[in-house]
């Protein structure tokens, strides 16, 4: 009976706990490798992470609308936009292509072994986390559609004044 109430305990922190980040290396786009630890510090403030590929059209059209809004958000919030790319090696050279081409603002690395992808179990692109200035996972989002940057933004202002989100 202890073994089991112990198992329930647990397995209720697990549930209700907030996700941190896990420690995994990704690529800057000049190929040094990074801990993801390290990137999304950002000095108590939000930190968006976009999960992407260059295949990806709604990724895409999620990162523009990111980009639109960039230098606004940052100097209203002080959020830190970081967009990460599952494709593979044997395409990380388009990876390079479409950031030149799109000017993203932010922060870009690639996860070609696909191990952040696994770690966060992201199934499909794009996905969206927020965390907040702890390094804490406190929202996601699957899929874009257009206006759906608004209601991150709306959860990042939440987090900037330690309302939770729903």
């Amino acid at each position: 009976m202890k073994t089991l109430l112990t198992i329930i305990a647990l397995s209720f922190a697990l549930l209700v706990g907030n996700d941190k980040m896990p420690s995994v290396l990704v690529k800057k786009l000049d190929g040094t490798k990074v801990n993801t630890i390290d990137i999304i510090k950002n000095d108590g403030k939000p930190v968006v992470i976009s999960f992407w590929a260059t295949w990806c059209k709604p990724c895409k059209k999620e990162l523009d609308a990111m980009a639109e809004n960039f230098d606004e958000w940052k100097k209203e919030t002080g959020v830190k936009i970081i967009a990460v790319s599952i494709d593979d090696s044997r395409s990380s050279a388009k990876v390079v292509t479409d950031v030149k081409a799109k000017n993203w603002p932010f922060e870009i690395y690639l996860d070609e072994n696909q191990d952040l992808k696994r770690s966060l179990n992201i199934i499909n692109v794009p996905h969206t986390f927020l965390l907040d200035g702890q390094g804490n996972i406190v929202w996601s989002h699957n899929s874009y559609v257009e206006g759906d940057e608004d209601i991150l933004y709306e959860n990042i202002k939440k987090i900037i004044k330690g309302e939770k989100i729903n």
